[in-house]
């Protein structure tokens, strides 16, 4: 298969549609596409459907009509979970923490914090979240937002990450402002980007999936859509190395979220 990748520079929906335009343009036979507005691409990816060509999405999802299936990297259940207990565990239970999330209109990250804030009511109640920052995915505008956070909430006790570049920002706004191990961080982030942080002791874990596995999983699943091997229904997927996967209605599962550590971090190259 010829794969043609592309996205825009800075999280602007039209931006996004415009690529899915030029696409269609082109006739493709699959678009697999991760939505930074899951409203504001849902119409361009309609019109691809309409055009016959098949649409997945993957990492962060359109609207369920808009596409056939949804490559899912974890449930949003298990990465809500997985960050709002392993802030808990940090802070031992009790305390301050706020979130820096790319934007407040991504919606896997507002699938994200529906059931963080689940977890953090039903399990860790003693837990106080007391703000909520966008950065626009930019590692610098994280920094920037961490610092304000650090100044303005002097007992804050975590900051969550939910964003890549937002976990290396928020660990350089606090190893910065001489706060290390009494403000802890904690995020969904890559391993090469925080790996030193990780080491130093400024973030405690980095939690994700398996990036390579996540891509290998979004292409196959778009191929064997276009060539009729994956359709509308099926329970199952066999995805060549990765072996079987589970559908679940019209999301095909990748699994749990992988916790990077100090123990573990410098196993992984991505």
């Amino acid at each position: 298969m010829e794969l043609i990748f592309d996205g825009p520079t800075d999280p602007d929906p039209a931006k996004q549609n415009e690529i899915v335009e030029n696409w269609i343009a082109l006739g493709v036979d699959a678009i697999a596409a991760a939505c930074e507005n899951r409203e504001g691409i849902s119409t361009a990816l309609r019109k691809a459907k309409a055009r016959g060509i098949k649409v997945i999405t993957y990492d962060a999802d359109a609207l369920p009509d808009a596409r056939d299936f949804f490559v899912n990297q974890a449930t949003p259940e298990g990465i809500g979970n997985a960050l709002m207990d392993e802030a808990a565990r940090l802070c031992g239970g009790e305390g301050e923490f706020a979130i820096i999330t790319a934007s407040l209109t991504a919606g896997n990250m507002i699938e994200w914090q529906r059931h963080i804030a689940a977890r953090r009511a039903a399990n860790h109640p003693d837990m106080k979240m007391v703000a909520l920052r966008p950065c626009d995915d930019l590692k610098d505008m994280a920094q920037s937002e961490a610092t304000a956070l650090l100044s303005a909430y002097p007992n804050l006790k975590l900051i969550m990450a939910i964003c890549s570049p937002a976990v290396p920002g928020a660990a350089e706004a606090v190893k910065q402002a001489g706060k290390i191990g009494r403000v802890k961080v904690v995020g969904l982030g890559l391993p090469n980007e925080n790996r030193r942080y990780v080491k130093e002791g400024v973030t405690d874990t980095v939690i994700l999936w398996k990036t390579e596995d996540l891509g290998y999983l979004t292409v196959y699943a778009a191929h064997a859509l276009a060539t009729g091997a994956l359709t509308p229904g099926d329970r199952t997927f066999q995805a060549g190395k990765l072996g079987e996967f589970a559908i679940q209605g019209d999301n095909i599962l990748l699994g749990n979220p992988f916790f990077f550590t100090k123990e573990n971090i410098d196993q992984f190259d991505f």
